[in-house]
């Protein structure tokens, strides 16, 4: 079973954003993140899958009707996909809202036909509860595994994947643990991450020699209000990598629910921010001088968590260095959900049909490996007010869509948050590195301004 390539069967997708709220309101546009699914829809390709997709609010016909542009019989695909709302943008998360609306409960059984599975952005015991209600199988890590997706988890699958990681202390909670850590760390910076922080919003840098220089990921936060989630969430304090240059790669995996584990691909993040650690997008394949390090060592991450039975999607951080003899890759974490590089290669693979080679790591699309790049934060003044379709259009009329017949362009996703936010992402699609990068920029230049 693999949501990327599924030949029949109902994909019940649920982008709930069910994570910690307060990180999550710092993000704009998040309601909107739901809809970073959406390439599900390409798998309708296929004319035995049926997909019911569910969300906050409508979805915009004309958002559809751009991802049903992709696919060669858009009438026979639109018989087979279900959209259910709730129509109401502010209940969050969105399994929570669902699990209080039975008729929406209804709705969704009688659009369930046949083989189905429940495929969650993340799990929670929202989506446990909504999964048992429906008699759905989860396509996604059960929660009494969730330990190993969160900082100090990632750290006893790391050491047991005899991957190596920069030095730390995890589980820590208490102003004393946070303290004793800082002292016993090496240099004069240390980061402290939340367990359960994501897109690098968790995180604090501190500086032991003046502890007034803390610099923060997320807008607003204070060492008050951040040592009060370190209490209840528990954190990792690690060492602050000083050499440079530093790379920041990831890889993407998945284990079936047989137990089989592969890694799907690996990427270099772009990162931004306050202190230049949250995500905004990414590249792929990782650079030559460290990928198959990275992808080695993610292999053997995901067989540990195979063995310990997770199932589903999943993502690998790691920091990259140069070393005496080569590049050397350090497990940074590990988020067990789907994440920011997922929608990318999602878009990529069933746009292109393309497979992903594990000797060279590339996406071989035929005889031809294909290259893209990614971002979520493609944002500008001159899209508020714009509708989904008059941006597409405007794509298409500057020569910056999708071409078909090579199988290159931008793929565009987010675009929900164009009207109120003026936001979207794209994943531009090269049969280069030099060719993705350039049209990306040339994108984000036309759309989004310099």
């Amino acid at each position: 079973m693999s949501i990327f390539e599924p030949g029949e069967g109902t994909l019940v997708v649920v982008p709930s954003l069910s994570l910690p709220q307060d990180e999550l309101r710092r993000i704009t546009g998040a309601r909107s993140y739901e809809e970073r699914l959406l390439f599900l829809l390409l798998t309708l390709r296929e004319p035995g899958v049926k997909v019911v997709y569910l969300s906050s609010a409508p979805v915009d016909p004309e958002i559809v009707d751009y991802y049903f542009g992709f696919l060669p019989d858009p009438d026979d695909a639109t018989k087979r996909l279900t959209l259910i709302s709730l129509d109401d943008p502010w209940s969050q998360p969105l399994t929570r809202g669902v699990l209080d609306r039975p008729d929406v409960i209804e709705q969704l059984r009688a659009a369930i036909d046949g083989d189905a599975w429940l495929v969650p952005f993340v799990l929670s015991e929202l989506e446990e509860e909504l999964a048992s209600l429906l008699s759905v199988p989860l396509y996604g890590p059960a929660t009494s595994l969730s330990y190993y997706g969160s900082k100090s988890g990632a750290r006893e699958v790391g050491h047991e994947a005899g991957v190596p990681m920069a030095r730390s202390f995890g589980d820590v909670r208490t102003a004393l643990q946070i303290e004793e850590a800082i002292e016993a760390l090496p240099g004069d910076r240390v980061i402290v991450k939340l367990n359960d922080g994501y897109s690098g919003l968790g995180n604090a840098i501190v500086t032991r020699s003046d502890r007034s220089l803390i610099s923060f990921s997320a807008d607003g936060e204070d060492w008050g209000s951040f040592t009060a989630k370190i209490r209840e969430r528990g954190a990792v304090v690690e060492e602050f990598i000083e050499h440079r240059p530093l790379y920041y790669p990831s890889a993407l995996a998945g284990i079936t629910p047989g137990g089989h584990a592969r890694v799907l691909a690996t990427h270099d993040q772009v990162l931004g921010g306050p202190n230049g650690h949250v995500y905004q997008g990414c590249t792929f394949p990782a650079a030559p001088e460290y990928r198959a390090e990275v992808g080695a060592s993610a292999g053997r991450i995901a067989q540990v968590l195979a063995e310990r039975g997770v199932v589903g999607l999943f993502g690998m951080d790691f920091f990259a260095l140069k070393a005496d003899a080569g590049y050397a890759a350090l497990l940074c974490e590990i988020n067990l959900r789907i994440g920011g590089t997922t929608h990318p290669y999602g878009a990529a693979v069933l746009t292109t049909g393309a497979t992903y080679d594990q000797a060279t790591g590339h996406l071989m699309s035929g005889d031809r490996p294909k290259y893209y790049t990614a971002t979520d934060n493609c944002a500008s003044a001159c899209l508020r007010g714009r509708t989904p379709g008059e941006v597409m259009r405007t794509a298409d009329r500057l020569g910056v869509g999708f071409d078909a017949e090579r199988r290159t362009g931008n793929v565009f996703h987010l675009l929900g948050a164009i009207p109120e936010h003026g936001k979207l992402g794209f994943t531009t699609i090269g049969d280069s590195r030099e060719e993705a990068d350039e049209l990306h920029a040339l994108t984000r230049r036309l759309l989004c301004g310099p």
